[in-house]
């Protein structure tokens, strides 16, 4: 059981992570440079809870395609992707049990990808980026909230978009079978990520 929560918490997290990692990053209000996302200092977690123990874990790569409109942010567009084998948890069987079917099933659904479609600033570095968040070969649409802060200036400004957001594991099929019993692995996984970026511009 501990080894199977585990997997369900490193999933769900990858795919409302990427979600998060790609809202981060359409925050610029214009746009000299390419965004690049910094691996070393960006990290993305996420907690799934079974029998009200809370099962903590975290993905190691993650990429993201930009496409930023500076004039029109609304319009800005952005493909994330989640390399579910990147998954850690607290023991190396459990990042094995993560993989088979009944969890991520990374043989036949190795990636977690968010695309959006609107992107809605709400003032003092607040977004909400709306989009689809696809796990498991299910797509859901889910609206992703970000904070963006920046420290430095020219090219060695480095934003921080972080942000949480809370998705449920059945509506991706996760945890088939016996595991469907949310009093066992309760229904909520909730994401939390902190994104370093380069490339974006000054925030007004």
């Amino acid at each position: 059981m501990m080894l199977r929560r585990w997997a369900l918490a490193a999933l769900l997290g990858a795919g409302c992570c990427a979600a998060a990692a790609g809202a981060a990053e359409v925050g610029a209000v214009t746009q000299a440079t390419p965004v690049r996302l910094i691996p070393g200092k960006s990290t993305i977690g996420f907690v799934s809870h079974e029998m009200g123990v809370p099962v903590h874990g975290s993905f190691q790569r993650f990429t993201a395609e930009i496409d930023i409109d500076a004039e029109h942010p609304g319009e800005s567009r952005f493909a994330v992707a989640v390399d579910l084998s990147s998954v850690q948890l607290p023991t190396d069987d459990g990042t094995t049990e993560a993989a088979k079917p009944d969890w991520l099933d990374t043989a036949q659904h190795p990636v977690a990808r968010f695309t959006s479609t609107a992107v809605r600033p709400e003032g003092n570095g607040r977004y909400a980026i709306d989009g689809r968040l696809a796990i498991k070969g299910a797509v859901r649409t889910v609206t992703v909230p970000v904070i963006l802060t920046q420290t430095g200036s020219g090219t060695d400004r480095v934003t921080m978009a972080s942000g949480d957001l809370t998705i449920r594991r059945l509506d991706y099929g996760i945890g088939i079978g016996d595991w469907a019993d949310t009093s066992v692995v309760a229904d909520p996984v909730e994401i939390d990520f902190r994104l370093a970026l380069t490339g974006v511009a000054a925030i007004r």
